[in-house]
């Protein structure tokens, strides 16, 4: 992939969308003009870095990254994740669903070895329950950051318990689905870490640099026992998938072969070009939320907040609890404030719901901010810690209130609002023409 970094004849330029692509294709057809002038076409080897990279296993389960991963699985709603694992709960499968703790608690941590011993029962995972035991890293798992009281309210993560599997065949397929998927992220963490071998590459052509970023999986690590037996994987496939993170840049991934003449390469080598070629893309919209990724937004919506005391303050709360959530979504979709598609769990504002919003936005903008709501979180603090009383914190409240009510009542946005209504009302025009034209 080619960059404009410092040294390039196009470093800086107005032509540029970022630094490693163009606005206009002729403008990348120029560059590889210039580059084809020497023939045959070939680069310098400017760097070579190899390294190798641990991929850990995920954190245990909390009800919003159950929530969000069932939605993607099973492309059911977080309200119906939270009713199958309270029942997988009341039927002693799990431990209790309604937490927002992502780890253990070290007193769980010392009888673990409990609920792995139970799973033997339970045949798709005999063997990985098993092969835990054999290796016992169980025994040290209180010393990982699998483990932590600090960050426990008041119940640690969704795990299985080892007990009542003689039910388990009287629930329904995707309860029993999502009991695995629960299962195979407890046992995850008492495997070692996914190991990749990765190299990355930097050529030159004529003073312009190429950035290449390879990688390999070594040793497959927990990968191995993450994916469920009803949906095997390739191991590697999974991973970014399974600790939720993202590359910072794209990789290729490669084989023994192109890694071992990767590992041989050095410093100011010469390599042949076979050709120049030219990739065409279009930019795209972020993607949509679905029903779980909503779920973990407002667990997290603390982190949209750039004041860092502010931010501290509604850190771990975001909007609604575990507990809560999923019932805020549901009575959204039945107010018809935002829609939902039962089949992929997509969703939408509705042409109501962005009304709501604009009205809001042209009145009290503030309600829409979650600085508002991290600033009254501060205000109880301080009256929790004696700082300020009660009654000052209620006369602030009853001010705010007062002001803004009395702005609302003193403004006129009528005619901004009927503009909105009309350019959003256009859209949702054309959304119905096409379902029918479709028909």
């Amino acid at each position: 992939e080619w960059r404009a970094v410092e040294g390039s004849r196009y470093f800086q330029s107005p032509f540029l969308y970022k630094e490693n692509g163009f606005k206009k294709k002729e403008h990348a057809q120029e560059l590889i003009g210039f580059l084809s002038q020497k023939q045959p076409l070939t680069c310098t080897v400017e760097k070579i870095e190899r390294k190798k990279e641990n991929k850990n296993p995920p954190l245990l389960f909390n009800l919003a990254e159950l929530q969000n991963v069932c939605s993607k699985l099973f492309k059911i709603s977080p309200d119906e994740t939270l009713r199958i694992t309270q029942e997988l709960y009341e039927k002693k499968l799990v431990t209790y669903p309604r937490t927002d703790a992502r780890v253990l608690s070290s007193a769980v941590a010392k009888e673990i070895y409990k609920n792995i011993h139970g799973l033997l029962k339970y045949p798709q995972a005999l063997e990985e329950a098993k092969e835990v035991l054999e290796m016992g890293s169980y025994k040290t798992i209180g010393k990982t950051r699998y483990v932590n009281d600090k960050q426990i309210t008041d119940h640690y993560a969704i795990i299985p318990t080892g007990q009542g599997l003689n039910v388990l065949g009287s629930l329904s397929q995707t309860a029993q689905r999502v009991y695995e998927t629960i299962v195979r992220r407890f046992l995850c963490i008492f495997y070692p870490p996914a190991v990749y071998q990765k190299v990355n590459l930097v050529t030159k052509m004529e003073g312009e640099s190429f950035f290449s970023s390879f990688k390999v999986l070594k040793e497959e690590g927990y990968l191995k026992i993450a994916a469920n037996s009803f949906a095997r994987k390739k191991a590697g496939e999974s991973s970014k998938e399974e600790s939720g993170e993202k590359g910072a840049e794209e990789e290729v991934s490669c084989d023994e072969v192109l890694l071992a003449a990767l590992q041989r390469l050095k410093k100011n080598d010469i390599l042949s070009v076979k050709e120049l070629g030219i990739k065409e893309g279009e930019t795209s919209p972020p993607k949509r939320y679905n029903s779980g990724s909503m779920i973990l937004a407002m667990e997290n919506a603390g982190q949209l907040i750039e004041d860092e005391e502010l931010r501290a303050q509604i850190k771990g709360s975001g909007i609604g609890t575990s507990a809560t959530r999923a019932e805020i979504l549901k009575k959204l979709f039945h107010i018809k404030y935002l829609s939902l598609n039962k089949k992929t769990q997509i969703i939408t504002p509705t042409l109501l719901g962005e009304m709501v919003f604009d009205v809001v936005n042209c009145s009290i903008r503030q309600l829409l901010n979650p600085e508002l709501t991290a600033s009254w979180e501060k205000g109880l603090t301080y009256v929790a810690e004696g700082s300020i009383t009660q009654e000052e914190y209620m006369d602030k409240l009853e001010h705010f209130v007062r002001v803004r009510t009395n702005q609302v009542e003193a403004s006129n946005f009528q005619y901004a609002l009927r503009q909105l209504f009309d350019a959003a009302a256009s859209n949702y025009k054309k959304t119905v023409e096409s379902k029918r034209g479709g028909k």
